[in-house]
């Protein structure tokens, strides 16, 4: 399954990725967030692997993540030109996907974000997941995409919210 998914952020592009590599701020938009810790290697650094589990409801996803693209690897001073990559894999029980993020400067305030997303599942019951509730997973995406948004823009903190 594949998909893709945008938004466009009122920042300049420089401040929406230092937002988005800093691990002190993924449970204020990181919506479910309950652990994010590096299993080896620095948070949001190439090649670093880190354990990752989300709370929905009553149930709990853990995941292992791997960090296999940032470039430019330094997110100050980026050339207006350049196109800021983050990757990433995530590999749970029945489920491989990659998410490779783009963030274009679009103006001096404003940032365009597009998420390109891959899952394959593996297993009766992922492979049921994905072919019943495809649209879910590219929902999810965007309800992350939006609560980034919200706190880069408006300081908005998912925990403060009951939905």
């Amino acid at each position: 399954m594949k998909y893709t998914v945008s938004l466009e952020i009122a920042l300049p592009r420089e401040r929406v990725v230092q937002l988005l590599a800093d691990p002190r701020h993924l449970p204020k938009w990181l919506r479910g967030l309950v652990v994010h810790e590096p299993l080896n290697g620095v948070h949001g650094e190439l090649g670093t692997r880190s354990r990752v589990v989300l709370r929905t409801g009553r149930q709990e996803f853990e995941a292992t993540e791997t960090i296999t693209r940032r470039e430019p690897v330094d997110l100050h001073a980026i050339p207006q030109d350049v196109v800021v990559h983050f990757e990433r894999e995530t590999v749970a029980e029945g489920m491989w996907s990659v998410t490779r993020d783009r963030l274009t400067e679009i103006g001096p305030e404003a940032t365009l974000w597009v998420s390109e997303n891959e899952y394959r599942f593996s297993g009766v019951l992922m492979r049921v997941v994905g072919l019943v509730v495809p649209g879910t997973f590219r929902k999810q995406s965007l309800r992350h995409m939006r609560d980034f948004k919200a706190f880069a823009e408006d300081g908005r903190d998912v925990r403060d919210t009951d939905v």
